[in-house]
């Protein structure tokens, strides 16, 4: 597929997808939506060991593109746009195994906020904000949004952010717990190069399982939960990177993982 709505490319264990319609916000088409599906089936495909997920331009995501043709009154159903689109999107990068490293470059609003707390690791520009603008058009939060603020942030914030649909800045967000790191505008791309290069050379099976615990923890019992780490841990014991990791720290030398 010829991409004309993002950006793609992967060298060296590190997949970069970039939304790329800076002109509106990067917010989504369907045809959007078909090529960053096209994107993620190269990143499990193609030995991707990393997954960053960022937008071009001023914005990150402005959410869904009302204006689009697809959107018309007579045409649109939204709950068929959920089911789509925006949720096999959020199911598809909570189950990559690898991290997704999302980098909010600009404002993230709607669909886009959410989109953005859909990843593993976010970090956002100083002058970057969220909005769930939701209530301003008569909706609710979608794209996991209902499921990951009280979460993320406890109901009590989750509600003011939905019911009010302030704008919340980067270092708020970071503040609250919804993202991992606010970073100054003028090292956002060296610290993002960063987390990529980091992720790249780390044992990613280990991740992508620590991933799954993490995620599957959210509705599992306690002992639900103790029985998947010993599961897990069963099989990552007999990891290549688990017997790297030991002889290099054994022998005091640099891991080197294959992410295996």
């Amino acid at each position: 597929m010829t991409y004309q709505n993002i950006e793609f490319s992967l060298s060296q264990g590190i997949a970069r997808v970039a939304l790329n319609r800076p002109d509106k916000l990067n917010s989504f088409t369907s045809e959007m939506h078909r090529e960053l599906a096209d994107a993620l089936d190269q990143v499990e495909s193609q030995g991707a060991r990393v997954l960053v997920l960022t937008g071009n331009g001023r914005g990150f995501c402005a959410g869904q593109d009302l204006s689009a043709k697809e959107m018309s009154a007579d045409k649109v159903d939204l709950g068929d746009t959920i089911e789509k689109y925006y949720a096999p999107l959020v199911r598809r990068l909570h189950a990559l195994p690898m991290p997704v490293l999302v980098g909010v470059n600009g404002v993230a609003a709607g669909a886009g906020a959410n989109l953005a707390l859909a990843g593993d690791i976010v970090i956002a520009r100083q002058s970057a904000s969220f909005i769930q603008a939701f209530c301003r058009l008569g909706l609710l939060p979608d794209t996991a949004g209902t499921y990951v603020l009280p979460r993320l942030v406890g109901r009590a914030k989750a509600m003011g952010l939905s019911l009010l649909g302030d704008k919340l800045s980067a270092q708020q967000a970071q503040d609250w717990g919804l993202i991992w790191e606010c970073v100054a505008d003028e090292d956002f791309d060296a610290r993002l190069d960063e987390l990529a290069r980091h992720f790249a050379s780390a044992p990613t099976k280990g991740l992508a399982y620590t991933k799954k615990a993490l995620n599957e923890s959210l509705g599992n019992t306690l002992d639900q939960q103790l029985d998947l780490e010993r599961d897990l841990m069963r099989e990552l014991g007999n990891s290549h990177d688990y017997a790297e990791g030991v002889a290099a720290f054994l022998e005091r030398r640099p891991a080197v993982f294959k992410g295996q």
